[in-house]
């Protein structure tokens, strides 16, 4: 959007929202990184005018160490956000948080807390061979049956709660993804089953309806 500001436009025009996930995709917990991320989020609002309500952390890295972002997202009127991840994995996750959307503070980021102003919108989760697993896209789109996740939305709708659920523009787009060398985890998680994810996405649109946060939240009743 710095280079090709019109960028912006045609993203509003085609119903899309705009919402921050850094400049530069660094983890909220690396030390020091408070005083950048400021920057960054100032300088994302001028390029954007000030159109972005929501946020997501890099790699789900809010945790108590950098639970510092709730404060500053409120001071921007920042919206909601929607990095916590009510699972662990080996990089991020906070398996106690709750799973439905809640009020989130820097003091509660795994629970509601009624004097909160921004709203949580955690991703969605499944209990899969008795362990607890992340189920809202990615790696997790790419990996598990289909049917266990269309059976993790359906078990959202059944409660009333949004499912929440994300996917990179990259693995819509394998042909274009340039291969690098990485270690073996790393890989493993970015390039497993990378041609799959366009027909499973496509599957999963064809038989949900999705829509944005934005809209989500003028459609219902949660408190912003």
């Amino acid at each position: 959007m710095e280079s090709n500001p019109e960028i912006l436009d045609k993203i509003i025009g085609d119903g899309h929202e705009i919402a921050f996930h850094t400049m530069q995709h660094t983890r909220l917990d690396t030390p020091g990184f408070k005083e950048e991320f400021i920057e960054e989020i100032q300088r994302f609002a001028e390029i954007t005018g000030k159109k972005s309500r929501g946020f997501r952390a890099p790699t789900f890295s809010l945790n108590y160490t950098s639970s510092w972002l709730i404060d500053i997202l409120a001071e921007y009127d920042y919206l909601y956000d929607s990095s916590v991840v009510p699972a662990k994995t080996s990089i991020y996750g906070i398996p106690d948080a709750q799973e439905t959307p809640y009020m989130i503070t820097s003091g509660s980021i795994e629970k509601n807390d009624p004097n909160g102003k921004i709203i949580e919108f955690p991703l969605s989760v499944v209990r899969f061979l008795g362990k607890k697993i992340p189920s809202g896209g990615g790696f997790y789109l790419r990996t598990l049956p289909l049917k266990i996740i269309q059976n993790t939305i359906e078990r959202y709708e059944k409660n009333n709660t949004p499912a929440c659920f994300y996917i990179h523009s990259w693995e819509l787009t394998p042909d274009l993804m340039p291969r690098v060398n990485l270690p073996m985890k790393e890989s493993f998680v970015t390039y497993h089953n990378l041609e799959k994810a366009f027909s499973r996405m496509d599957k999963l649109i064809q038989k949900y309806r999705f829509t944005s946060f934005e809209k989500y939240l003028s459609e219902n009743q949660l408190k912003a």
